[in-house]
């Protein structure tokens, strides 16, 4: 294995007209959370992205008995507790039938003692639309305020979508939607789930994929999401493969370009992530709500690389701290 390229903090640094857009963006991201309620017409305060939890289920990451000698000082133990939430992308949680197959499989890894070693929110969608830190916030400003004052916000929603057109016109892009098409209708478990910008690996750069094993994708084809999870777990165990590519170059594996996929970086697998059947936790309710899967909550050693992943450090604080303020008002009164 060629020597990996190494993590350097200055592939996390902002501008300062990025931070300025920034700090509009977390007053947005306060001020959504504290309407989310009433924008998903639910009795809690939901998250600002992946507000939906399908699902929360304890898992068990096994490491591989052939991971390659170098990784093993990061494996002490042959097995680790995990706790994991299957989600939705969307902002507002919808009751409909059907919806958009953007998901989440956010994995929470904890050592002997239950203590935290790392947070990874994976998604179905290995790239990023933009690779502008200033395109994007401007953009999930508009979202957020879109939700908050509907049609009032339209018109700048629609400009800062127009500007991200042309970071999605690559042919990396174009094939993982038509792949994502073409599987709209499968089951939640048949997914990959991928980490879609870098995390620390030690001094290193990795990337994360999960590729799942003998998930039949037809599995509750008639029912909704939730039912068919809770009946997929009511009989069945699902086991998926750990990947994780390292950073070589950043012609080829590039940190803040994320609507390209790395290439000529072989995937090296590092274990299973289990779910045993009946494994599934309570019925999401205002406890599973205040559960947090910030990837800077991580080990140092772990957290995540670049200048949008930057963004989500913040991002989630300030979106878990306003959900937890309300929710546990609420509970306090249920």
């Amino acid at each position: 294995m060629p020597e990996p390229l190494k993590y350097n903090k200055k592939f996390d640094e902002l501008t300062e007209e990025e931070k300025k857009l920034f700090e509009i963006n977390k007053k947005t991201i306060a001020d959504f959370v504290e309407q989310s309620s009433s924008i998903s017409d639910v009795d809690y305060a939901t998250r600002n992205a992946h507000a939906k939890t399908y699902a929360a289920a304890d898992g068990t990451f096994l490491i591989d008995k052939n991971i390659p000698e170098e990784l093993l000082p990061f494996f002490d133990i042959e097995k680790f507790d995990l706790t994991i939430r299957l989600s939705n992308a969307n902002l507002k949680i919808k009751n409909s039938e059907k919806d958009i197959p953007a998901y989440g499989f956010a994995v929470k890894i904890k050592d002997e003692k239950g203590g935290l070693i790392a947070n990874f929110p994976l998604v179905n969608f290995p790239l990023f639309p933009t690779n502008s830190v200033s395109h994007f916030l401007k953009l999930f400003t508009a979202v957020n305020r879109f939700y908050m004052k509907k049609w009032s916000s339209f018109f700048s929603l629609a400009t800062q979508m127009l500007k991200v057109i042309p970071s999605v016109c690559t042919l990396s892009f174009a094939r993982n939607i038509l792949k994502l098409l073409g599987k709209r209708n499968d089951f939640i478990l048949s997914f990959d789930y991928h980490s879609v910008g870098a995390y620390r690996f030690g001094d290193h750069m990795i990337k994360i994929k999960l590729v799942p094993k003998s998930v039949d994708k037809n599995f509750g084809k008639k029912l909704k999401m939730k039912e068919a999870l809770k009946n997929y777990f009511q009989d069945h165990d699902y086991t998926t493969d750990v990947l994780i590519q390292f950073c070589y170059n950043l012609k080829d594996q590039p940190i803040n370009r994320l609507n390209v996929e790395w290439k000529n970086s072989p995937f090296i697998k590092i274990g299973e992530v289990k779910i045993n059947k009946g494994q599934l936790l309570d019925p999401p309710n205002c406890t599973t709500e205040l559960l947090s899967f910030n990837p800077f909550e991580s080990k140092i050693f772990f957290q995540p690389v670049g200048k949008i992943q930057k963004l989500r450090d913040e991002a989630y604080k300030v979106s878990v701290q306003t959900r937890r303020k309300i929710n546990k008002l609420l509970h306090k009164h249920q």
